[in-house]
């Protein structure tokens, strides 16, 4: 087998079942050496070689840092790696030889974004590595529940500035960098944007141990802004981020200046509709076995009427690449945890209790229940009707204003990225 020369070698490189480094050292012997070999190669072979579990695992991780200079996306991709089978004290010498190739490719400055499997699909890290938002991403380091955490998130600042700040939180099977649109949008229009990827999801932290709750993910959001020294804000929580976006706004109705939630889930009780709960493995199992063809007909049947449009596939491979990638199994475990903070943590309940003026914008077409297929079918039929959920959310929400897009389903900033953001901007101009 040829050393790996493209993205896709590089892929199946990786992903190259090892049992030992002298198996490792074996196949390295018999391949082409690396055009670009450099002293820090040859010294992570030589590492390789003599050490094995937790000790070569490390000393792999010095030599790459020592390679490769500054952190990369590739970088982070072997640290996550390493920290996870560190901590869990096992597997370290099945998976020792795709870390020593890692190493041995970031080193020769090989590794780059876009790595793809061998039908050529990206392939991204636990981190979403690999994968491009388009601007800048920025890292929040903080300590939470006892563990060493980083949020990354987009702030981009507008030339000309009107003094007002627009918080986007994403949704579940979504990231910050879904937002780019409305990102673009209100930047043009003279607002800061900030855009997190919440712990758990997409380009931040996967604890595999993390009590999940929205009171938990507002508080690390607030202090991610307050290390920006970001006072009052607009918050704007599509989906899943409508629910954490409505907890921000009861815990910090100070700091929450307008409120605008875009077919948020949360509006109807699923348990107590009759939706049986599902455990965490439950969850977990489920999560595991995500697939682009599983992503995407759920998206097209749930989120877009039955449409499809070709716009919709980067986003459906964002997150399917990350369950091609070498930490698939933690991105299925956390999903799971926050699927069960979803399910098990209703905000509908506290909807007069919200304070700042509100925008609710629902795509009528949008049918989004969790754990809907779990249900009944006599339950299943009363479940995410959301031209009636979005109306008897607004009696209860003090100072709202429904807006409903009758052909649109549960990403309208995505199906429609003009008419949202006319809708969102004309609010927010008569906000002023």
């Amino acid at each position: 087998m040829r050393a790996p020369e493209n993205p896709r070698q590089i892929s199946e490189f990786l992903l190259f079942p090892i049992d030992d480094y002298a198996v490792m050292d074996k196949k390295l012997s018999s391949r082409q050496k690396l055009s670009s070999e450099s002293s820090h190669t040859r010294s992570a072979e030589a590492q390789a070689e003599k050490r094995t579990g937790h000790d070569a695992l490390l000393q792999t991780c010095c030599c790459l840092q020592q390679a490769t200079r500054q952190p990369g996306p590739g970088h982070r991709m072997l640290q996550t790696i390493v920290t996870r089978n560190v901590r869990r004290h096992q597997r370290f010498k099945h998976i020792a030889g795709r870390i020593v190739g890692l190493a041995l490719v970031l080193a020769a400055g090989l590794f780059a974004p876009g790595v793809a499997n061998a039908d050529g699909e990206p392939v991204f890290g636990e981190e979403l590595e690999g994968f491009d938002y388009g601007y800048p991403v920025h890292v929040f380091e903080f300590t939470s529940q006892g563990q060493s955490l980083h949020m990354s998130y987009l702030d981009v600042v507008p030339s000309r500035a009107n003094g007002r700040t627009a918080v986007l939180l994403h949704g579940k099977n979504f990231c910050a960098g879904t937002w780019i649109d409305t990102l673009k949008a209100l930047v043009a229009n003279g607002y800061r944007v900030i855009a997190p990827d919440q712990i758990g999801f997409c380009k931040s932290s996967k604890p595999r141990s993390y009590q999940f709750s929205f009171e938990q993910l507002a508080h690390n959001t607030r202090a991610l802004l307050a290390s920006l020294d970001v006072g009052s804000s607009i918050f704007i929580g599509h989906s899943t981020g409508g629910m954490l976006a409505v907890r921000y706004a009861l815990m910090y109705p100070q700091a929450t200046e307008a409120l605008v939630l875009v077919d948020p889930v949360g509006l109807e009780d699923w348990q107590a509709k009759g939706v049986p709960w599902p455990a965490i493995d439950a969850w977990y199992q489920r999560e595991v076995k995500t697939t682009a063809e599983r992503l995407r007909n759920y998206e097209r049947d749930t989120y877009y009427g039955g449409k499809w449009d070709a716009t919709f596939e980067k986003w459906v491979q964002m997150l399917a690449g990350m369950y091609r990638g070498p930490g698939k199994e933690a991105v299925a475990w956390d999903s799971a945890l926050i699927d069960d903070m979803i399910f098990t943590q209703p905000v509908l309940y506290e909807f007069p209790r919200i304070e700042p003026r509100t925008l609710l914008i629902i795509g009528d077409l949008d049918n989004t229940a969790p754990g809907k297929e779990m249900a009944p079918e006599s339950v299943k039929a009363t479940l995410g009707h959301y031209p009636e959920l979005g109306r008897e959310a607004a009696r209860h929400i003090p100072h709202v204003d429904l807006v409903e897009f009758a052909d649109l389903g549960h990403a309208p900033q995505i199906q429609d990225p003009a008419r949202f953001q006319r809708t969102l901007l004309d609010w927010l101009k008569a906000e002023d």
